[in-house]
């Protein structure tokens, strides 16, 4: 048995194998390519889940796949022994985000949002919002594995002067300047922190930084302790729009609970008050 993650090759056996694509479908299916150790030759197969394919002198099965995102999974591959009963796949199929925007933002209405912000939109974010002006979840949302949910009532925000709560410069004075610095840009008030991105050119990556932190003095030295405890979500607002996933009731984690003050760190603040 081989496990194949996305963007890897793994040796197994008498070959390495690589998967260069998969497709929830229906049917679900991948182009796996098998690389022989004693062959400078490489080929490829495009199969279904469950269906098989040579290994030189061997059959192996597409057996499962496993997805957190449309970006991030793994395919498992099976060696046919003899007499065998296939096994039902376990894994979990990426579903795509169910996002309803809101319209679209041109040039001059990008540059009048910059100049009321204060900042330059990073380059991947600025032009999400220019073909979304943010965009509203049909139904709860979350990045498997963080504790990030987005609802729809809670979306992400775009250019809404008419409606201060989904107001990209609102959200700003409400969710950032209490907690953070004017280096971050607050895009979305999720149920449990809050998502960033970064006001410095050349970053694209989305952050989040938990409620848990959202606690302490307002003022510069406990801003830089929060920022310190950013954590990156995405490498880009696309990439970051690819790992929502529709929530599921499987999906919800164990219920926790917070005495009030509760916080991550103690030394998340460098005077160590709240």
């Amino acid at each position: 048995m081989a496990v194949v993650q996305n963007n890897t090759t793994t040796p197994v056996g008498p070959a390495r194998f690589g998967v260069r694509w998969v497709d929830v479908g229906p049917p679900v299916c991948a182009e796996i390519i098998v690389m022989p150790f004693r062959s400078e030759e490489s080929f490829a197969h495009e199969v279904t889940l469950g269906e098989t394919f040579p290994v030189g002198e061997e059959t192996w099965r597409f057996a499962d796949l496993d997805m957190s995102s449309a970006d991030d999974w793994e395919v498992t591959v099976r060696r046919v022994d003899e007499g065998e009963v296939m096994e039902p796949p376990t894994g979990r199929l990426w579903k795509r985000a169910r996002l309803r925007p809101y319209g679209q933002l041109d040039e001059t209405q990008l540059q009048s949002l910059e100049a009321a912000l204060g900042a330059q939109l990073p380059r991947g974010y600025r032009l999400w919002l220019s073909r979304n002006n943010g965009a509203q979840p049909e139904v709860t949302h979350h990045i498997p594995g963080m504790p990030i949910v987005l609802f729809p009532t809670a979306p992400l925000f775009g250019v809404h002067p008419e409606y201060p709560p989904f107001d990209l410069v609102h959200a700003q004075r409400r969710h950032r300047d209490p907690w953070l610095s004017r280096a971050w840009l607050v895009i979305a008030s999720t149920a449990s922190g809050l998502l960033v991105v970064s006001a410095e050119l050349g970053n694209e990556s989305v952050y989040f930084v938990s409620e848990l932190d959202l606690v302490g003095p307002p003022d510069p030295a406990a801003a830089a302790a929060r920022e310190r405890k950013l954590r990156a979500v995405a490498w880009s607002m696309y990439e970051f729009i690819g790992r929502l996933t529709p929530m599921e009731l499987d999906h919800l984690p164990p219920a926790e609970i917070h005495p009030p003050g509760t916080f991550t760190d103690p030394r998340n603040y460098e005077n160590g008050q709240l």
